[in-house]
């Protein structure tokens, strides 16, 4: 069976991970994928990612971050680009995640990258998540 949204599968998958207080979840590999994981290490929500090779498409481990009491680094998810509806913004539109605590993932065309990096660089795209 074919999956209509690999990114919102991502995110559930990260959400559940947390919720369940794993150490890490194994999630099918893609480059998109891969690329959401490096922008989540470099802000701190994710301790790491590591890439296994299993003779298909590969798995990513993703390392789930906690703080002192247990409590998950990610309070919250979510998928703001649908395969049914695309948002895209102007550079002077991207949207502030919680007032500025929480940061929105864009692909561009200079790749996917972080809203703070599109408005340094005055760039638009496609908002693909948010994270807080």
């Amino acid at each position: 069976m074919s999956m209509t949204d690999p990114i919102a599968d991502y995110l559930t998958r990260i959400r559940n991970g947390l919720r369940a207080r794993q150490r890490y979840t194994d999630i099918p590999a893609s480059r998109v994928k891969a690329e959401l994981s490096k922008i989540l290490v470099s802000a701190g929500y994710i301790k790491g990612v590591k890439f296994i090779d299993d003779d298909k498409q590969g798995l990513l481990r993703i390392y789930l971050k906690y703080g002192k009491d247990n409590e998950a680094a990610i309070n919250g998810l979510k998928r703001i680009s649908k395969p049914s509806l695309r948002v895209y913004v102007a550079s002077n539109k991207i949207p502030r995640v919680l007032g500025g605590y929480g940061m929105a993932i864009l692909s561009t065309s200079q790749g996917i990258l972080p809203d703070s990096e599109c408005r340094n660089r005055g760039i638009g795209g496609e908002v693909i998540c948010e994270v807080w």
